[in-house]
């Protein structure tokens, strides 16, 4: 089941945890969340599950960015979130698809017990400009069954910003 808005706000401060809160970004099944001013992007041409790959840093500025088409972008969202007892998912905003813009290309599903900033993997289809602390997706949370152990990973866990993809820790653990 999905919380509605108004479950999300009675469980604020107890299993669900946004901050900063806004109750203007409250919607009826859901709670809007804002995209960071910075950016990061891959300097590599050529991505290899295997390696860590070094990024380059972005500002948004005020006046905004146009990003490019065909290009992966890793934002973060302004709100820190935790979630207890909840399976915190995340969508982009129709508002912000239907500019032809992705703001998380597979990574919307979240573990119950996540704690820190979300990173998102934007991307567009044609040249758009992008603002901070516009509004880019929403938080959404549903209700789990049975027995369960709460996300433990040290890879993405209470992280403080933008996350690089880490994959490359799992081949180094297979040892």
């Amino acid at each position: 089941m999905i919380l509605s808005g108004k479950e999300i706000l009675k469980r604020l401060g107890k299993d669900i945890f946004i901050e900063p809160f806004n109750e203007k970004q409250l919607n009826p099944n859901s709670y809007n969340l804002r995209l960071h001013n910075e950016l990061l992007v891959y300097e590599d041409q050529s991505l290899d599950m295997k390696k860590q790959h070094s990024v380059k840093k972005l500002v948004i500025p005020e006046e905004g960015l146009v990003l490019e088409p065909n290009k992966l972008y890793l934002g973060r969202t302004v709100e820190y979130t935790r979630t207890e007892n909840l399976v915190p998912m995340l969508e982009g905003r129709s508002s912000i698809g239907r500019l032809g813009l992705f703001i998380h290309v597979t990574a919307g599903f979240g573990d119950v017990g996540f704690s820190g900033f979300w990173t998102l993997e934007i991307f567009c289809i044609h040249p758009v400009r992008v603002y901070p602390n516009v509004e880019v997706c929403q938080i959404y949370y549903h209700t789990i069954e049975g027995e369960y152990e709460n996300y433990k990973s040290g890879k993405y866990q209470n992280n403080k910003g933008i996350q690089p993809s880490l994959l490359y820790k799992d081949f180094e653990n297979k040892v």
